[in-house]
């Protein structure tokens, strides 16, 4: 092992807000807060997800363009998860399959609710 996982850094323009939907979409808290740099996670001393404020930040372009990585979330009832996301200020995307959906989060960036 060369190193452990600290966490995964998303590029946006507003980090508060973006984390604010995500804390909402994953259950996480807030465990730091900074301008311009927010985390949330489950404890401050695991892994998290950040969000980093980047000057004119441009979002992907699905699909088209590849998202290099999303987010998979696994969800008991895709219909009722999608209700909730297009809620919290999530949109519909093109795509999807038998057992994913498609949105992106309010930055732009592409995420999957998953249900088997």
């Amino acid at each position: 092992m060369i190193g452990r996982w600290h966490g995964l850094v998303i590029d946006c323009p507003d980090p508060r807000a973006l984390a604010g939907f995500y804390e909402k979409l994953l259950g996480m808290t807030r465990v730091q807060d900074d301008p311009g740099w927010v985390v949330i996670g489950d404890a401050p001393d695991r892994p998290g997800v950040a969000f980093a404020r980047v000057t004119g930040w441009t979002p992907p372009a699905w699909p088209g363009e590849s998202a290099h990585m999303h987010f998979d979330i696994r969800v008991d009832d895709r219909k009722t998860a999608g209700q909730r996301v297009l809620e919290l200020g999530a949109r519909k995307l093109e795509g999807g399959g038998e057992s994913f959906d498609v949105y992106a989060d309010p930055a732009g960036h592409p995420f999957c609710l998953v249900a088997w």
